[in-house]
């Protein structure tokens, strides 16, 4: 893969609480949750249904309203007991990348403007946020297949061109939402090769949320969620 710009960023939370309810229905699902994932960097964040995993990835993507704690993307302060910016719509799109199970992608559009979107709906000129499309394809190796449709492509071909468009803005940091559980061993070590590629050129953060065994191993760091609370444990780092 071809090197793409690199940016800055990284995430930290800092005793972030979600609180569902009030008074006698009232139910914390995260407790005090401390995480630091720094640029270039992609850790696992695993545990069981019910533990608040995806309470903590919804807050994360600024989807819903921590009760209280701190956010920070890269140096900036986004969250504390409330967020700083009014336009969490802008946040999610300017600072946040979202990769998910299944791609996603828009079908009248092709590979180019699927990635472009983003970029232009923030407001960058249509021609360079399609020199950025192109760049990070060719940097994803599916260049060929710029004006492709996405009914056209392969399903690891889709995944590549998702991830792409997860990039397109250079993001501090990426959620990743089980990416690989409907992959075989083959193509979910392909696709964490290609995360952990692309976080270090981009330098960017990347939280895989997962219950796929197969990719675990391939952590340095682990995030273990149960019962609201998260314990933090060094993975095998086993070599893509």
């Amino acid at each position: 893969m071809k090197a793409i710009h690199h940016t800055t960023g990284g995430i930290r939370i800092e005793g972030l609480r979600k609180v569902y309810g009030h008074g006698d229905t009232a139910v914390e699902a995260l407790k005090n949750v401390n995480m630091a994932v720094a640029p270039g960097e992609v850790v696992g964040l695993v545990g069981p249904s019910g533990s608040g995993k995806s309470t903590l990835l919804k807050c994360l993507g600024a989807i819903i309203e921590p009760t209280a704690g701190r956010m920070y993307l890269g140096d900036e302060l986004i969250y504390d007991n409330g967020w700083a910016s009014a336009d969490l719509r802008a946040l999610r799109r300017d600072r946040i990348g979202f990769v998910f199970q299944a791609p996603y992608l828009i079908p009248f559009l092709d590979v180019t403007d699927n990635v472009a979107l983003l970029p232009m709906l923030a407001g960058v000129p249509n021609a360079q946020a399609r020199s950025r499309a192109m760049e990070l394809l060719t940097a994803l190796d599916v260049a060929h297949r710029a004006r492709a449709e996405p009914s056209q492509l392969s399903g690891g071909e889709q995944q590549r061109v998702s991830i792409a468009r997860a990039l397109a803005n250079r993001p501090p940091v990426i959620l990743a939402d089980e990416p690989t559980a409907p992959l075989d061993s083959e193509r979910a070590l392909a696709v964490m090769r290609i995360l952990n590629q692309m976080a270090q050129q981009a330098q960017t953060a990347i939280i895989v949320v997962t219950h796929d065994e197969k990719i675990i191993p391939t952590f340095k760091r682990i995030y273990h969620i149960r019962d609201g609370q998260t314990v933090e444990e060094r993975g095998e780092g086993r070599a893509l």
